[in-house]
């Protein structure tokens, strides 16, 4: 009977996780970066607003 490769398995799971992990991380710093577009944007159109009114 052959011995079940645990140290195999352990490998997959810790990949599992550390991909996981970084999937999470680019989740975070997109919104993070999100609300950062748009506070130009707003500024922007207030900058469009203003000659206009000139």
């Amino acid at each position: 009977m052959a011995k079940p490769n645990y140290s195999g398995e352990k490998r997959r799971k810790e990949l599992e996780k550390q991909k996981k992990k970084e999937e999470k991380k680019r989740r975070k710093l997109q919104n993070a970066s999100a609300p950062d577009v748009d506070e130009p944007s707003a500024e922007g159109s207030e900058q469009v607003a203003t000659p206009s009114s000139s």
